[in-house]
């Protein structure tokens, strides 16, 4: 197995979002905000090359949209995800699986191209992964989550007979799902066994380091007090295994590990992922 950290670019949201009910004065130690209040987040992406297949976990923003939608986010970076799948030695053709953490626009935009008036996927030879409880929930989104389900980032999908749902358990021998529930229903967290570690795919259990005490929960999450247990029992799985924790929006560190301190939790080192295992 070899695992490659894919940067398919940065953007911007609202810290307050990001933090919630947490005051700026705090927060904004570890994520500084610009004059309109936004800070800069990665959207990293996981390549992992696997016996005969490469495995793609999420795809970030895309291109689909409008002047207008973009210009809420303020897309920047140097490389996008065709990109970086490229600097890392393969072709989007290679890729075999994609496993779409959820439909949020910024984790599975990429997964679908528009051309001229065209949709297509973005990967045409693989198979791409959700769940049939986050299918449902993305395909009739309530009214705080609307927003951030573009069906055209995963209706076709559908539509070319590529989708398939995955259980709880075991993808591979070295992949394991596990679902969680308070940023959106059944996120899906892979947890990849690398050379006796484990790296653990946060996507938006936690987006970064400045999210790892209890109470920093974004306001996306639609059910922040099931986010709050899930993390704490995340977190003490994580100290007491030292996981390494592969980081999707922090825009400083790919990974980090955590301790238990003080009856908090805080960063115990934090880096890119060659500084934790040898690739």
């Amino acid at each position: 197995m070899k695992v490659f950290p894919i940067n398919s670019g940065l953007f911007k949201l609202d810290g307050g979002a990001m933090f919630g009910v947490v005051p700026k004065s705090l927060w904004e130690r570890t994520n500084p905000a610009d004059d309109n209040n936004m800070c800069s987040w990665a959207m990293r992406c996981l390549l992992i090359e696997l016996d005969d297949k490469l495995i793609l976990i999420d795809t970030g923003i895309g291109n689909k949209q409008s002047e207008k939608f973009f210009s809420f986010f303020y897309l920047h970076g140097r490389y996008n995800l065709k990109q970086s799948i490229e600097r890392a030695g393969f072709s989007t053709n290679k890729v075999t699986d994609v496993i779409l953490t959820h439909l949020h626009f910024d984790h599975c935009g990429g997964a679908v191209e528009k051309k001229e008036n065209n949709y297509e996927l973005a990967f045409p030879n693989a198979k791409y992964w959700t769940n049939k409880e986050h299918w449902k929930w993305a395909n009739n989104p309530n009214q705080r989550e609307k927003a951030s389900f573009l069906k055209e980032n995963f209706l076709p999908i559908k539509e070319q007979n590529k989708l398939f749902f995955l259980n709880e358990g075991n993808f591979s021998k070295e992949i394991k799902i596990k679902f969680f529930h308070g940023h959106t229903k059944a996120q899906i967290i892979p947890f990849i066994n690398f050379k006796n570690k484990t790296i653990v795919f946060c996507a938006d259990l936690l987006p970064s380091t400045g999210h790892i005490p209890l109470p920093y929960v974004m306001s996306y999450d639609v059910q922040p007090l099931i986010t709050l247990k899930e993390k704490e029992n995340f977190l003490s799985e994580a100290s007491e295994k030292n996981y390494i924790l592969f980081l999707e929006h922090d825009y400083y560190s790919e990974c980090c590990t955590v301790k238990k301190f003080n009856n908090k939790f805080i960063v115990n080192k934090k880096g890119e992922i060659k500084d934790f295992i040898d690739l």
